[in-house]
Protein backbone atom coordinates (compact mmCIF):
# COMPACT_ATOMS: atom_id res chain seq x y z
CA UNK A 1 0.00 0.00 0.00
CA UNK A 2 1.28 3.51 -1.10
CA UNK A 3 1.59 5.67 2.35
CA UNK A 4 0.53 9.00 1.58
CA UNK A 5 2.38 11.71 2.20
CA UNK A 6 -0.22 13.70 4.48
CA UNK A 7 1.60 11.36 6.93
CA UNK A 8 4.65 13.98 7.47
CA UNK A 9 3.05 16.78 6.44
CA UNK A 10 4.01 20.14 9.19
CA UNK A 11 3.06 18.52 12.79
CA UNK A 12 1.74 20.67 15.86
CA UNK A 13 4.11 23.78 16.67
CA UNK A 14 6.38 24.19 18.79
CA UNK A 15 4.28 26.79 20.35
CA UNK A 16 0.86 25.23 20.84
CA UNK A 17 2.47 21.81 22.18
CA UNK A 18 4.10 24.25 24.57
CA UNK A 19 1.36 26.01 25.96
CA UNK A 20 -0.86 23.22 26.20
CA UNK A 21 2.26 21.37 28.58
CA UNK A 22 2.65 24.63 30.42
CA UNK A 23 -0.87 25.03 30.82
CA UNK A 24 -0.98 21.57 32.48
CA UNK A 25 2.11 22.07 34.83
CA UNK A 26 0.65 25.12 35.51
CA UNK A 27 -2.48 23.85 37.19
CA UNK A 28 -0.62 21.28 39.39
CA UNK A 29 2.14 23.83 40.37
CA UNK A 30 -0.63 26.10 41.67
CA UNK A 31 -2.35 23.28 43.39
CA UNK A 32 0.73 22.19 45.31
CA UNK A 33 1.88 25.44 46.10
CA UNK A 34 -1.07 26.57 47.68
CA UNK A 35 -1.23 23.57 49.67
CA UNK A 36 2.39 24.45 50.97
CA UNK A 37 0.94 28.16 51.85
CA UNK A 38 -1.68 27.11 53.79
CA UNK A 39 -1.41 22.74 55.07
CA UNK A 40 -3.54 23.27 57.74
CA UNK A 41 -6.59 24.17 55.44
CA UNK A 42 -5.61 21.47 52.85
CA UNK A 43 -7.99 18.25 52.29
CA UNK A 44 -4.75 15.88 51.46
CA UNK A 45 -7.44 13.60 49.84
CA UNK A 46 -8.70 16.04 47.75
CA UNK A 47 -5.71 17.61 47.07
CA UNK A 48 -4.34 14.23 45.53
CA UNK A 49 -7.33 13.84 43.49
CA UNK A 50 -6.44 17.12 41.73
CA UNK A 51 -3.46 16.69 41.26
CA UNK A 52 -3.68 12.89 39.67
CA UNK A 53 -6.05 15.17 37.32
CA UNK A 54 -3.29 16.83 35.94
CA UNK A 55 -0.88 14.71 36.04
CA UNK A 56 -3.46 12.69 33.78
CA UNK A 57 -3.50 15.53 31.31
CA UNK A 58 -0.08 15.77 31.01
CA UNK A 59 0.27 11.73 30.34
CA UNK A 60 -2.54 12.60 27.51
CA UNK A 61 -0.81 15.33 25.59
CA UNK A 62 2.79 13.51 25.98
CA UNK A 63 1.16 10.36 24.90
CA UNK A 64 -0.53 12.52 21.44
CA UNK A 65 2.28 14.34 20.84
CA UNK A 66 4.66 10.64 20.58
CA UNK A 67 2.20 9.13 18.53
CA UNK A 68 1.98 12.84 16.39
CA UNK A 69 5.80 12.30 16.14
CA UNK A 70 5.69 8.47 15.15
CA UNK A 71 2.90 9.36 12.68
CA UNK A 72 5.16 11.89 10.60
CA UNK A 73 8.57 10.01 10.68
CA UNK A 74 6.45 7.25 8.37
CA UNK A 75 5.21 3.57 9.22
CA UNK A 76 7.23 1.71 11.70
CA UNK A 77 5.48 -1.38 10.76
CA UNK A 78 4.45 -2.97 7.19
CA UNK A 79 0.87 -2.33 6.79
CA UNK A 80 -1.23 -5.70 6.12
CA UNK A 81 -4.55 -6.63 5.58
CA UNK A 82 -6.98 -6.12 8.43
CA UNK A 83 -10.56 -7.30 9.31
CA UNK A 84 -12.42 -4.39 10.17
CA UNK A 85 -15.20 -6.35 11.95
CA UNK A 86 -12.48 -8.39 13.77
CA UNK A 87 -10.99 -5.55 14.79
CA UNK A 88 -13.75 -3.54 16.03
CA UNK A 89 -14.28 -6.95 18.10
CA UNK A 90 -11.08 -7.11 19.63
CA UNK A 91 -10.80 -3.45 20.90
CA UNK A 92 -14.71 -3.69 22.17
CA UNK A 93 -13.71 -6.44 23.58
CA UNK A 94 -10.46 -4.64 25.84
CA UNK A 95 -13.01 -1.89 27.12
CA UNK A 96 -14.85 -1.29 30.16
CA UNK A 97 -17.07 1.44 29.25
CA UNK A 98 -19.55 3.55 30.69
CA UNK A 99 -22.24 2.49 27.57
CA UNK A 100 -22.48 -0.92 25.45
CA UNK A 101 -21.41 -0.55 22.12
CA UNK A 102 -23.99 -1.97 19.84
CA UNK A 103 -22.18 -3.34 16.91
CA UNK A 104 -23.20 -4.05 13.50
CA UNK A 105 -20.69 -5.94 11.44
CA UNK A 106 -20.36 -6.63 7.98
CA UNK A 107 -17.97 -9.71 7.68
CA UNK A 108 -15.00 -9.79 4.92
CA UNK A 109 -14.62 -5.87 5.26
CA UNK A 110 -10.40 -6.16 4.28
CA UNK A 111 -8.31 -2.64 3.99
CA UNK A 112 -4.14 -2.68 3.59
CA UNK A 113 -3.65 -0.62 6.73
CA UNK A 114 -1.36 -0.49 10.00
CA UNK A 115 -3.38 -2.46 12.88
CA UNK A 116 -2.52 -0.51 15.43
CA UNK A 117 -3.22 3.13 13.94
CA UNK A 118 -6.58 2.45 12.73
CA UNK A 119 -7.28 0.31 16.03
CA UNK A 120 -6.09 3.86 17.94
CA UNK A 121 -9.14 5.67 14.64
CA UNK A 122 -11.50 3.53 16.69
CA UNK A 123 -10.33 4.04 20.43
CA UNK A 124 -10.14 7.37 19.64
CA UNK A 125 -13.73 7.73 18.39
CA UNK A 126 -15.23 5.49 20.74
CA UNK A 127 -14.20 8.03 23.72
CA UNK A 128 -15.38 10.81 21.90
CA UNK A 129 -18.65 8.74 21.55
CA UNK A 130 -18.81 7.93 25.54
CA UNK A 131 -18.16 11.49 26.45
CA UNK A 132 -20.87 12.68 24.34
CA UNK A 133 -23.56 9.90 24.11
CA UNK A 134 -26.21 9.60 26.53
CA UNK A 135 -27.59 6.31 26.10
CA UNK A 136 -26.62 4.84 22.65
CA UNK A 137 -23.29 3.84 20.94
CA UNK A 138 -23.17 2.05 17.77
CA UNK A 139 -20.23 0.88 15.57
CA UNK A 140 -20.77 -0.24 12.12
CA UNK A 141 -18.62 -1.81 9.20
CA UNK A 142 -19.47 -2.40 5.70
CA UNK A 143 -18.28 -2.58 1.88
CA UNK A 144 -19.54 0.48 -0.50
CA UNK A 145 -18.21 0.08 -3.74
CA UNK A 146 -14.29 0.10 -3.66
CA UNK A 147 -14.30 1.33 -0.39
CA UNK A 148 -14.59 0.19 3.29
CA UNK A 149 -16.72 2.09 5.95
CA UNK A 150 -16.75 2.59 9.37
CA UNK A 151 -19.33 4.44 11.53
CA UNK A 152 -19.04 5.12 15.09
CA UNK A 153 -22.91 6.77 16.09
CA UNK A 154 -24.27 8.10 19.32
CA UNK A 155 -27.22 10.05 20.37
CA UNK A 156 -25.73 13.38 21.68
CA UNK A 157 -25.89 16.74 21.42
CA UNK A 158 -24.38 16.20 17.98
CA UNK A 159 -21.94 18.72 16.02
CA UNK A 160 -22.99 21.87 14.88
CA UNK A 161 -22.55 22.16 10.99
CA UNK A 162 -20.33 25.35 11.37
CA UNK A 163 -17.85 23.30 13.71
CA UNK A 164 -17.41 20.26 11.59
CA UNK A 165 -14.40 21.01 10.39
CA UNK A 166 -12.96 22.71 12.97
CA UNK A 167 -13.47 19.54 15.72
CA UNK A 168 -10.58 17.95 13.66
CA UNK A 169 -8.10 20.33 14.02
CA UNK A 170 -5.29 20.08 16.58
CA UNK A 171 -5.66 21.59 20.35
CA UNK A 172 -9.54 22.21 19.15
CA UNK A 173 -11.94 21.53 21.90
CA UNK A 174 -15.91 22.67 22.03
CA UNK A 175 -17.76 23.75 24.98
CA UNK A 176 -19.82 20.60 25.26
CA UNK A 177 -16.08 18.49 25.24
CA UNK A 178 -14.58 20.71 28.01
CA UNK A 179 -17.57 20.64 30.17
CA UNK A 180 -18.11 17.39 29.78
CA UNK A 181 -14.17 16.08 30.03
CA UNK A 182 -11.76 18.37 32.08
CA UNK A 183 -8.68 16.12 30.66
CA UNK A 184 -8.91 16.13 27.25
CA UNK A 185 -5.67 17.07 25.01
CA UNK A 186 -8.01 18.29 21.58
CA UNK A 187 -5.70 16.26 19.59
CA UNK A 188 -7.60 12.73 19.56
CA UNK A 189 -9.93 13.49 16.65
CA UNK A 190 -6.60 15.50 14.80
CA UNK A 191 -5.12 12.44 14.72
CA UNK A 192 -7.87 9.96 13.83
CA UNK A 193 -7.99 12.19 10.67
CA UNK A 194 -4.49 12.41 10.09
CA UNK A 195 -4.27 8.44 10.30
CA UNK A 196 -7.25 8.17 7.67
CA UNK A 197 -5.46 10.31 5.35
CA UNK A 198 -2.54 8.00 6.15
CA UNK A 199 -4.22 5.06 4.61
CA UNK A 200 -5.20 7.08 1.54
CA UNK A 201 -8.84 7.62 3.45
CA UNK A 202 -11.35 10.14 5.13
CA UNK A 203 -12.77 10.79 8.19
CA UNK A 204 -15.73 13.05 8.98
CA UNK A 205 -18.51 13.87 10.69
CA UNK A 206 -22.36 14.40 10.03
CA UNK A 207 -25.61 13.96 11.88
CA UNK A 208 -26.54 10.49 13.08
CA UNK A 209 -30.66 9.14 12.81
CA UNK A 210 -30.68 10.26 16.83
CA UNK A 211 -29.59 13.59 16.27
CA UNK A 212 -26.20 13.05 17.54
CA UNK A 213 -22.77 12.56 15.96
CA UNK A 214 -21.80 10.21 13.53
CA UNK A 215 -18.36 9.83 12.28
CA UNK A 216 -17.49 7.89 9.11
CA UNK A 217 -13.99 6.33 8.20
CA UNK A 218 -13.80 5.92 4.60
CA UNK A 219 -10.18 3.61 3.46
CA UNK A 220 -9.72 2.17 0.27
CA UNK A 221 -10.92 -2.15 0.42
CA UNK A 222 -7.65 -4.15 -0.12
CA UNK A 223 -7.12 -4.64 -3.89
CA UNK A 224 -9.08 -1.89 -4.97
CA UNK A 225 -7.90 -0.56 -8.11
CA UNK A 226 -8.47 3.40 -7.51
CA UNK A 227 -9.27 3.58 -3.77
CA UNK A 228 -8.41 7.44 -3.94
CA UNK A 229 -11.77 7.96 -6.45
CA UNK A 230 -14.34 6.48 -3.62
CA UNK A 231 -17.00 9.29 -2.66
CA UNK A 232 -18.57 9.12 0.87
CA UNK A 233 -21.80 8.43 1.61
CA UNK A 234 -23.47 10.57 3.74
CA UNK A 235 -24.14 9.86 7.42
CA UNK A 236 -27.65 10.60 6.74
CA UNK A 237 -28.36 7.56 4.06
CA UNK A 238 -26.97 5.10 6.43
CA UNK A 239 -29.55 2.23 6.82
CA UNK A 240 -30.58 2.13 10.42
Amino acid sequence: MRWSASCRRSGVSASDASHELRTAVAGLRAELEEACLHPDETDLGDLLARALRNVGRLDAIITDLRVLAEMEAGPSVQPQRVDLAELVRDEIARRADRIAVRLRLQTGVTVEAVPIRIGRVLTNLLDNAQRHAQHMIEVGVSRDGDSAELTVTDDGEGVAESERERIFQRFTRLEAARRLDHTGTGLGLAIARDIAQAHIGSLHVGESATGGACFVLRLPLAGSVDPAGAVRRPCEAMDP
